[in-house]
């Protein structure tokens, strides 16, 4: 019986899948078809191999040439220096996962110091080596963390591979426009042709850069068409305005606060109370003023109490202003429509209305019927979307106060919102007050908020802190976030203070087994890391 070959355009069903399974268990025990076992089984394996191999090579039918593409386009910022390359080219050879999970041990995390290479590269101006452009862009497709500083330090040749390979066309939606070139902001011309036909992407690049350079040119821009545009496209384009948001945007958003669409709607009324002396600002003032007040009918030596009488309907003013009438399940209508208005006041409002206090004395007023929790929660979303920082410091509190957190934060979240609102020294000294309080426990939040490198009071505590868990004798599992941040966070100048923390230290009666070794591994590991972050800086600062 003789075999037939199967024609061209119907290849054997997993031939080519049986030949690899058989070379995976051994010819010992499975062997090719139409061998026995024995020592030709290899040979016969093989040969099948080289045969299927070219009969799948030969199973491409001709077709016509593609258009060859256009060159790469030239990148003009200054190479990488040789050292940065081999470090970035190490970096991008280490895959999440790579260690098997389980113990770390003492090696560093590569893959949580790439990020911070990129940043570091791109504030230098470098560009990558073109060779190391494919391992790049495989690396922003499987972190969306990394895309946009992966993106940034591509450059032009990353988008014009991207063009070429479909594993790698995030690129082009990853950056505004697809990458498509933008007009320069003072091509009149050019700008209005390509707001009016270029695509979405291209449009939105378009704003976002004329809004930068040039506020009202991107608001005038963008009236031009605004009737006519899609309600989630009016959506998308409305949110570039908080980019130099400013007064002269007011009559514009007084507008859209009567869209079509109540996403639109809701993102103007945002914006507008974000602006404390816009109308809407003011008509929100007056709602809420009419909700909280002091309690005249005290006795005059007792301590002042903020009494709150919430609204009782939403009426269409409210609406048309923001206020979204239905509350979410398991909040009540009254404290919902109550916590909106407060939040979208100015916080000038609370002085005026509360007996020229500041705003750390209105913090620490009672607040009658359970309403503080409320009413404090509204204040803390009013601080972080005016970027008020004297209102952010009454409602953090004193970071030693007994209790975590200030009066007003209602969670981890919110406080570190609140902080957001301070510069970087002032968030760093309140975040280390915190921890050399209450430990590390509640702080990874916190941290996570505070520049990098940490300032060496907040980089003292934090070690300190870590010094005193190990003391005790728990195992350092429970702080490894708080570890991992450490590593990437901490100054790598702190490397040597850290020398002492290295030995095994003697453990305590009642001891968790063994947790002093884990501890010195992992201080091993923070130290190894941030002497290899030193090295990357030196690396990429060699001219």
């Amino acid at each position: 019986m003789t075999r037939t070959s199967a024609p061209v355009d119907a290849p054997a069903t997993g031939a080519w899948e049986g030949l690899v399974t058989t070379a995976l268990l051994g010819t010992d025990r499975r062997t090719p078809p139409g061998t026995g076992p024995g020592p030709e089984a290899p040979v016969a394996l093989l040969d099948a191999a080289a045969v299927e191999t070219v009969r799948r090579r030969a199973g491409l039918r001709p077709a016509r040439a593609a258009e060859r593409p256009q060159p790469a386009p030239d990148d003009p910022r200054p190479p990488l220096p040789q050292a940065a390359a081999h470090r970035l080219a190490i970096l991008l050879a280490d895959r999440p996962g790579a260690s098997g999970g389980g113990r770390r041990g003492t090696t560093p995390d590569l893959t949580e110091l790439l990020p911070q290479w990129l940043a570091a590269a791109n504030a230098r101006g470098f560009a990558p080596p073109p060779q190391l452009l494919p391992a790049l862009l495989d690396a922003a497709r499987g972190r969306t963390d990394l895309r946009p500083a992966a993106l940034e330090f591509a450059g032009p040749r990353a988008l014009w591979l991207a063009r070429l390979n479909p594993d790698w066309r995030f690129a082009l939606r990853s950056t505004p426009g697809g990458g498509a070139a933008l007009p320069h902001l003072a091509d009149d011309d050019g700008i209005r042709q390509l707001w009016q036909e270029g695509l979405f992407a291209e449009r939105v690049a378009l704003l976002s850069a004329l809004r930068s350079h040039d506020p009202a040119a991107a608001r005038e821009l963008l009236a031009t068409t605004w009737a006519t545009e899609r309600a989630e496209d009016r959506l998308m384009f409305l949110d570039s305005l908080r980019t130099r948001l400013g007064p002269d945007d007011e009559p514009f958003l007084e507008q859209a606060l009567a869209d079509r669409s109540r996403n639109v709607r809701a993102t103007a009324a945002e914006l507008l109370s974000a602006l404390p002396g816009s109308a809407l600002a003011a008509r929100m003032a007056v709602r809420a003023e009419a909700c909280v007040a002091i309690d005249h009918m005290q006795p005059v030596m007792a301590t002042p109490t903020i009494t709150v009488e919430a609204p009782h309907e939403c009426d269409p003013g409210m609406e048309r202003d923001g206020v979204v009438a239905k509350a979410p399940a398991g909040r009540g209508e009254r404290s919902w429509w109550f916590g909106q208005l407060v939040e979208a006041a100015p916080l000038g409002t609370w002085s005026r209305r509360l007996g020229g206090r500041t705003p750390r004395e209105i913090v620490a007023l009672p607040v009658t019927d359970d309403w503080q929790g409320e009413l404090h929660a509204a204040w803390c979303r009013a601080a972080v979307r005016q970027r008020d920082a004297e209102w952010s410091r009454a409602l953090l509190g004193e970071p030693s106060a007994p209790e975590a957190g200030g009066p007003g934060a209602v969670s981890l979240a919110e406080r570190a919102k609140l902080l957001g609102t301070l510069d970087a020294a002032e968030r760093a000294e309140w975040v280390a007050g915190f921890i050399a309080t209450h430990g590390l426990s509640e702080a990874f939040q916190l941290l996570g908020v505070c520049a990098v490198p940490w300032a060496p009071p907040l980089g003292r505590a934090v070690v300190d802190a870590l010094n005193i868990a190990r003391d005790a004798g728990s195992y350092p599992w429970s702080f490894s976030g708080v570890m991992g941040l450490a590593e990437r966070c901490l100054d790598p100048s702190e490397a040597a203070r850290l020398d002492g923390l290295l030995a095994v230290p003697d453990e305590p009666e009642n001891a968790s087994p063994g947790a002093g070794g884990y501890w010195a591994e992992a201080f091993q590991r923070l130290v190894t890391t941030l002497r290899l972050r030193a090295a990357m800086a030196e690396e990429l600062n060699t001219s």
